[in-house]
């Protein structure tokens, strides 16, 4: 049995019927406003749902009964401050570690950052190497995932930026000049990437760093969804210690508003891995990333998703 927390973020809906397709037997431990009926109905059959909160370690032990893998995927880190990243990221994986090892649950996945250390001037990048560490002392075998920036249908970041380009109709803020190096990946490359590790004991008890099918930068990529979505703008550099300010500002009227703290820690300097990991690693080719874009941004009503986002509540 395969347990996915925070299976209702982009990597877990994702993943999840990748692997029942795949024959593997899937659990999911997720969060419910709506009740835990409407939450079972989402899933495919097959998929053993289990409704509860990370910090429940009763409700945890019964998520982990029988369990031989542990894709832990929740996250808040393209919505929440400091205080949710803590309760979220650390917190939560400290609870999941300790029910794991009581478990004796055999492996243990977790999806982090390029540029991740605990010791990192940048909290996202700094929180995320705290929960590697957290990951590594477990005493529970592991394999630790160091992501370029995911992308997808479901992302929070190349499709926040296609919201931004409709919240302004003449300019787009850039911080800087937007000449940082990313390596953006595809969501289905990594389901495809994490369910081939399963049978990769060479993976087991290591850290890798995964990217896409090439680097892009910031600028490169705000052009590229501008070019794809058809919303042409006018890009004005703004120093990224000011636009952090002013996204603070916006954020404290509009909380959801897509652009977070996370974005200016991600894009203070290159996040790049070696090209050909991904598939070194775990024999997937990745896609480019405009050719991609091009199979379902342009349909896309940005301008009525962000909206929507502003009141929609944050999924983990």
């Amino acid at each position: 049995m395969i347990l996915i927390t925070g299976a209702t973020g982009m990597v877990g809906r994702a993943l999840v019927p990748h692997l029942i397709e795949s024959g593997w037997p899937v659990r999911v431990l997720i969060q419910s406003r709506r009740g835990s009926q409407a939450a079972r109905s989402y899933w495919p059959a097959g998929v053993d749902v289990v409704v509860g909160d990370l910090s429940d370690t009763q409700t945890l032990h019964k998520a982990m009964q029988g369990v031989h893998t542990v894709f832990h995927l929740a996250s808040a880190q393209w919505w929440g401050s400091r205080r949710d990243l803590d309760r979220v990221d650390v917190q939560g994986t400290r609870d999941v570690v300790a029910v794991a090892r009581s478990a004796r649950v055999g492996r243990l996945y977790y999806l982090s950052q390029l540029g991740a250390e605990p010791s990192s001037a940048y909290t996202l990048l700094r929180v995320k190497g705290q929960v590697e560490a957290l990951v590594r002392d477990s005493g529970v075998a592991y394999t630790v995932m160091r992501c370029g920036v995911l992308f997808g249908p479901d992302d929070r970041f190349v499709n926040g930026i296609a919201m931004m380009l409709r919240a302004n109709p003449f300019f787009f803020f850039q911080p800087g000049r937007g000449e940082n190096l990313l390596h953006p990946l595809y969501v289905k490359d990594l389901v495809a990437a994490l369910e081939k590790s399963l049978q990769n004991i060479d993976l087991v008890d290591s850290v890798i760093e995964i990217g896409g099918a090439e680097y892009v930068s910031f600028n490169e990529m705000v052009r590229t969804v501008m070019r794809v979505s058809g919303a042409r703008r006018i890009i004005v550099s703004i120093p990224p210690h000011t636009l952090r300010a002013l996204t603070r500002v916006v954020r404290r009227v509009m909380p959801r508003w897509p652009m977070t703290a996370q974005w200016f820690d991600v894009l203070a300097s290159n996040r790049t891995a070696k090209l050909g990991n991904l598939y070194d690693y775990c024999g997937v080719r990745p896609v480019r990333f405009e050719d991609t874009l091009l199979t379902y941004m342009p349909q896309r009503h940005y301008g009525r998703e962000l909206v929507r986002t502003m009141w929609r509540r944050p999924t983990y």
